[in-house]
C-alpha cells in the first residue's frame, strides 16, 4: 500500500473509471478526473515522469519505470494499444493484451520501491491511464490509411527511415498519440527505452519543434542473459525462432566489434554484420521445415545519431547508430510438444535492435 498522503486518493471515484482499482494507484480511464490529479500534483510541488506502454509490460517496462522513480514523485504509466501506428495490413487485433498481469506487475513494482532502503526509487506509480479510442480519437474514428482523414503529427524525414520505409504510418502514429499523451499528461519527464531508437529520435525532434514542457529521457536496452532485447512481441517466438532471431543481435555485436578495432567504412562495419546474418540463414535452408526458422532481414543500418541519414564513414567524434530489423517467418512445420510461443508458431515476428556506437578520441 502506498503511503502518499495529500488525498490523492479522493480522486478515486465511480465516475473517473470503470475499471477496478488496485490498492496503491488509481486507474483513470478518460482525462478530466486525470487531469484534476495532474493539477493538485502541481499545486503540491511534485513532479510527474511518463512512461507510455502498449500494455503486455516486460522487464523492459518496469526499468523505465524504476528510472523515473529515481528523478520523480509520481509516475503516471499510460497503457493504450494505439491503433494509428499499426498499418492496413497488420494486424491490431494479435498484439499482446495482458491487463491483469500488467497491473499485478505494477502493484508488485509500487511495493518493491516503497520497501526500497537505498536512497534509489523515491518515486511512486500515482496513475494508470488506460483510455478507449474513443478517448484519444474523439472526432474520428482513427485511420492507418497512409492519406486517412485525421489529425496527425508528422515529423519528416526522419519517420520515412529505417522502420518508417517498411511501416509507412507507424511514426505518424507514435508522434501523433505521444503528442496527445504529453497534452493530456504534461509531464516533466517522459521515458523511452534505446531498444525503439528511431521512435526516440522522432519524439526528441517532436518536442523540440513544437517547444513541449518535457523532458525526453531515453533508458538503456533491457535485454535477457543471451542479449535478445526484451519485447512485448518476443511471446510469440517460441524456442526456435527465438533462437535463430537472435543473430541479429549477434550480428550488431561483430559490426560493433569491427568499429571498435578501428574500422570506420560502411563497408566494413556493415560486412561484419551481413556475414552473420547470411550464413545464419544458409544454415536454416539447409534444415528440414520441421527444423528450421526462416527470416528475412528488412535492413541493417549505419546512420547519423541526430539525423539517422545513411553514413559511408563513421566520424569518430560523433559515432553512429547502428541497427537491424528482420521479420521471423511463420514456422513451416512444427513438432510434437514443441514450443512454438503464443500464436503456435504461425504469426510473424518483427524483431528490431541497436546499438549505439559511442564517439572515441
Amino acid at each position: 500500500m502506498s503511503c502518499w498522503g495529500n488525498g490523492f486518493r479522493s480522486f478515486s471515484t465511480a465516475a473517473s473509471r470503470s475499471i477496478s482499482q488496485p490498492n496503491s494507484f488509481q486507474v483513470f480511464r478518460d482525462v478530466p478526473k486525470l487531469r484534476q490529479l495532474r493539477r493538485q500534483l502541481l499545486q503540491n510541488d511534485r513532479t510527474v515522469g511518463f512512461v507510455p506502454t502498449m500494455g503486455a509490460l516486460h522487464e523492459g517496462h518496469l526499468a523505465l519505470i524504476r528510472e523515473a522513480a529515481r528523478e520523480n514523485t509520481d509516475i503516471f504509466v499510460s497503457i493504450f494499444v494505439n491503433p494509428t501506428q499499426f498499418g492496413v495490413n497488420e494486424d491490431l487485433s494479435s498484439y499482446p493484451r495482458t491487463w491483469d498481469s500488467d497491473l499485478g506487475k505494477l502493484e508488485k513494482l509500487n511495493e518493491e520501491l516503497e520497501s526500497s532502503d537505498d536512497g534509489v526509487g523515491k518515486g511512486r506509480i500515482t496513475a494508470i491511464f488506460a483510455p478507449t479510442s474513443k478517448v484519444m480519437y474523439p472526432a474520428l474514428p482513427p485511420s492507418s490509411e497512409i492519406y486517412g482523414d485525421g489529425s496527425f503529427i508528422t515529423i519528416t524525414p526522419i519517420s520515412k527511415k529505417l522502420e518508417g520505409a517498411s511501416r509507412p504510418v507507424f511514426f505518424r502514429g507514435v508522434a501523433t498519440v505521444c503528442m496527445k499523451l504529453f497534452n493530456i499528461t504534461t509531464p516533466d519527464r517522459v521515458y523511452f527505452g534505446q531498444k525503439d531508437v528511431q521512435q526516440s529520435v522522432v519524439i526528441k525532434r517532436m518536442v523540440e519543434d513544437f517547444h513541449i514542457g518535457t523532458e525526453v529521457r531515453i533508458v538503456n536496452t533491457t535485454r535477457q542473459a543471451d542479449g535478445l532485447a526484451l519485447s512485448s512481441r518476443n511471446v510469440y517466438l517460441g524456442d526456435r525462432r527465438r533462437a535463430v532471431g537472435l543473430s541479429m543481435f549477434t550480428a550488431l555485436k561483430a559490426a560493433e566489434e569491427a568499429y571498435l578495432s578501428g574500422k570506420t567504412s560502411r563497408e566494413d562495419i556493415l560486412g561484419a554484420a551481413r556475414s552473420v546474418t547470411e550464413r545464419v540463414l544458409s544454415e536454416q535452408k539447409t534444415l528440414s521445415p520441421s527444423e528450421r526458422a526462416l527470416f528475412e532481414v528488412d535492413y541493417i543500418s549505419l546512420a547519423d545519431p541526430q539525423s539517422l541519414d545513411e553514413l559511408d564513414l563513421v566520424e569518430s567524434s560523433k559515432g553512429a547508430v547502428l541497427s537491424a530489423a528482420l521479420k521471423m517467418a511463420p514456422l513451416e512445420e512444427t513438432r510434437p510438444n514443441e514450443d512454438c510461443g503464443l500464436g503456435d508458431g504461425k504469426v510473424p515476428v518483427r524483431l528490431i535492435d541497436n546499438i549505439i556506437l559511442q564517439p572515441r578520441e
